[in-house]
């Protein structure tokens, strides 16, 4: 019986899960930024927040974003946290995601609680199921990458509002289940829905939860037949609305037979190798050890075809079985079911033909939720058959969950430092060239980065020279160790050989067009690369990297400025100017720039392009 006092208990013991799910991962609090946090947080002027007002904090929303125009709510929570810090402080961002994940497991204990109760599960058993779950959910060591990772607060921002959309929406449905009104928390469903939106796009799939809901647990039931009739058409219309917006809209939008710009993968070749991502996905959850999880997946090469790698059709298989078996028990297994709904669900955005990366681990953010459920209600299926004593599934149930908080624990240490990281991608994942940089950059930086007499300059290198042999197909390690043997003053270095021949060879990824960014980077802090050297490999950079405009202009500002060459920085200029649109101001600047430094000629060159494409503009 759902009385008050064991309403007040469970609120009280679902503070107690939250809090101590959260405590788990403060050994990851001193933990630096890592990756996107760099140019989404730290390097993002728009986001530092100086004084608390509202002219101050309109400034911070009316501005152009890194991460996208639509994630207002966590880029608030980022300008606040960096005002809180007085700046960039990694520790005061972490806190906040730590808060934010605290009460999303409180919320979700709340959810699964309803769910239980709805399928007739009793009350006292009902909440101590729940917080069981909501413990896994809030301790799997998965959880640590969206978590302790800083920018990704915008997955795991959007994640507590759906939670708490869904629960919104399974206490509107039951009371229609009772015949009473239920409009204001379906009100209360969109406005959190909305709030989940401003987090990320793919809560956009908040009506696919639902709908997953309806086809397990809910079934469409109403006490008011003409609303089970409402019900099923409008979840008909909007399946019917969102397939053709897919068909029509989204496929040819986002659709590249050929390989897509700064990647090494086509739309086919990612929809054929997402199968593998989600299975590798699934073995994480169920096997959650250190070398599963190395947090860096570019080593993961993509399905060319079907049988290349051999794994990708079995992936496939196992997905449609995994599916129609959930299909097939969705009356008899509604829990099993509707958790094998809401994880592929929830990777339907991610996995399909938008061009993103293959793989991140915070995508699962979600989707845990979804497989927890499954796992938990194969489990109890399991040990009702075999009679299993109380006694015993409550042992075994403590100790998954302790096994799950020590991962947690030692995984959160490790992100205690990027070094850790990087150490852990290195040993997981040999042929990750983002784990092989991050290493040989934190050894350099503990050293105390381009210092003479840097201690740990001769680590570095070595640590770079083993990445650049352990992931050849990436170039920022090589790139990093021609700096670091300039640095040393190695004299000759043959690695500018070797990197040229790479350069001219591997997929210009995203990752490898970086390269001119790291040799620009150090030679403007005073590492005296060979000049030579750079005039001959910055072409290289722009002919086969998928530069942009901005990019394109740095490179020719360098080899004008930087190193003394306005003649052969010319090239870059124009390309800059050609992938600008027509009516740029930008060949009228730089034309002034070149006649102040004395070469009218080259200005003259530069706004003659410019006035050719503002005319082509106005016809």
């Amino acid at each position: 019986m759902n009385t008050p006092n064991n309403t007040m208990r469970f609120a009280l013991l679902g503070l107690l899960v939250s809090i101590t799910a959260a405590a788990l991962f403060l050994p990851g609090l001193p933990g630096e930024f890592v990756f996107d946090d760099f140019h989404n947080i730290v390097n993002n002027q728009a986001l530092h927040l100086t004084r608390m007002d509202a002219d101050a904090l309109a400034q911070v929303l009316g501005t152009a974003q890194v991460s996208g125009p639509t994630r207002i709510l966590p880029t608030l929570s980022f300008a606040i946290d960096y005002w809180r810090g007085g700046g960039a402080d990694p520790m005061v961002f972490k806190t906040t995601n730590l808060l934010i994940h605290a009460l999303t497991a409180f919320a979700l204990g709340w959810f699964f609680r309803s769910l239980l109760l709805l399928v007739g599960v009793r009350s006292q058993r009902a909440g101590w199921l729940a917080l069981a779950l909501a413990f896994a959910w809030a301790a799997h060591p998965l959880q640590v990458s969206a978590v302790l990772y800083t920018v990704q607060r915008i997955q795991t921002l959007g994640t507590l509002f759906l939670v708490l959309a869904l629960w919104s929406y399974l206490q509107a449905r039951q009371a229609q289940l009772l015949g009473q009104p239920a409009r204001t928390g379906l009100v209360l469903t969109l406005l959190l829905w909305a709030l989940a939106l401003a987090c990320k796009e793919d809560s956009v799939l908040l009506p696919a939860y639902t709908l997953a809901l309806e086809l397990t647990v809910l079934r469409f039931a109403a006490t008011d037949p003409r609303v089970t009739q409402r019900l099923k058409r409008g979840y008909l219309i909007a399946a019917a609305v969102g397939a053709a917006a897919y068909i029509l809209v989204v496929i040819p939008h986002f659709w590249h037979w050929e390989t897509l710009p700064g990647r090494d993968f086509s739309t086919l070749e990612r929809l054929l190798t997402q199968p593998r991502v989600l299975c590798m996905h699934l073995w994480q959850i169920l096997a959650p050890l250190p070398g599963n999880m190395p947090f860096y997946y570019d080593w993961l090469q993509p399905s060319r075809n079907l049988l290349q790698p051999w794994t990708t059709l079995p992936a496939i298989a196992a997905i449609v079985g995994l599916l129609g078996i959930a299909w097939h028990l969705r009356a008899r297994w509604p829990l099993f079911s509707l958790g094998v709904f809401l994880f592929f669900a929830s990777h339907f955005v991610t996995s399909n033909v938008v061009p993103l990366e293959m793989v991140f681990e915070h995508r699962n953010h979600f989707g845990l939720i979804g497989a927890l459920l499954a796992l938990g209600s194969l489990l109890t299926h399991i040990s009702a058959k075999v009679r299993t004593r109380p006694g015993l599934q409550t042992a075994a149930c403590a100790a998954v969950l302790v096994v799950l908080a020590g991962g947690t624990v030692v995984r959160a240490h490790a992100w205690g430092s990027s070094a850790a990281i990087a150490r852990i991608g290195t040993e997981a994942a040999p042929g990750s060239g983002r784990a092989w940089v991050q290493l040989c950059a934190s050894q350099f930086r503990a050293g105390g980065g381009a210092v003479a007499g840097n201690p740990q300059l001769d680590l570095a290198i070595q640590t770079c020279r083993d990445g650049a042999d352990a992931a050849p197909q990436a170039l920022n390690s090589l790139t990093l160790l021609v700096v670091l043997k300039t640095l040393r003053g190695d004299g000759r270095i043959p690695e500018w050989d070797l990197l040229q021949q790479r350069m001219r060879s591997v997929r210009m990824t995203s990752d490898n067009t970086r390269v001119f960014t790291i040799l620009l980077a150090h030679a403007r802090n005073g590492v005296d690369l060979d000049k030579q050297e750079l005039l001959e490999l910055l072409p290289i950079v722009l002919e086969r990297g998928n530069l942009g405009p901005v990019n394109r202009a740095d490179i020719g500002y360098f080899v004008m400025n930087h190193l003394g060459e306005p003649d052969l920085a010319l090239p870059y200029f124009i390309k800059s100017i050609e992938a600008r649109p027509a009516n740029d101001p930008f060949p009228l600047q730089l034309g002034a720039e070149l006649r102040a430094v004395g070469r009218p000629d080259l200005a003259d060159t530069i706004e003659l392009l410019g006035s050719t494409r503002g005319r082509a503009y106005a016809l």
